[in-house]
């Protein structure tokens, strides 16, 4: 039997390492429950995690967040858009397309290998949470390399 081809992108022990650092990065700050989602580079997801006490709702709009930064190509909430025109994008992409902060890209080398969300908290400190994993994350690489 041949092997399966892998998609290039993040791997499951990076996305869990990403989901949980990102959850401890907001319970050690003294954000609400968050919900974490990492997804890979076509927007599925990988990982998804949500704290306890988390409004169940976090979840569909932390993967939301980071399907946003990468139809973007950039940080979630970073465009300004009127209304109508912001529902058109959520109806045309089953509102996957949130105009809000805390969706992050996650890349390496200059390459997008996937895309980070995190709901629960104040937009803002979504996206800190987050961004801080992803930061953290390409430290940690760095020392493997």
């Amino acid at each position: 039997m041949s092997q399966i081809p892998r998609l290039p992108g993040l791997r499951l022990a990076d996305a869990d390492w990403l989901v949980s650092t990102a959850l401890a990065v907001g319970a050690e700050r003294g954000f609400p429950p968050l919900a974490i989602a990492v997804t890979d580079v076509g927007g599925a997801v990988i990982t998804l995690r949500r704290s306890d006490g988390g409004m169940p709702m976090t979840s569909r709009l932390a993967v939301a967040k980071a399907r946003s930064a990468l139809l973007t190509l950039q940080r979630s909430g970073r465009i300004p858009l009127p209304g109508e025109i912001v529902d058109s994008i959520q109806h045309l992409y089953g509102g996957d397309y949130i105009p809000f902060a805390g969706g992050v890209l996650v890349t390496e080398n200059g390459v997008i290998v996937g895309a980070a969300g995190a709901s629960g908290a104040h937009a803002t400190q979504d996206e800190e949470a987050v961004q801080t994993a992803v930061d953290r994350w390409h430290e940690d690489r760095a020392h493997v390399a």
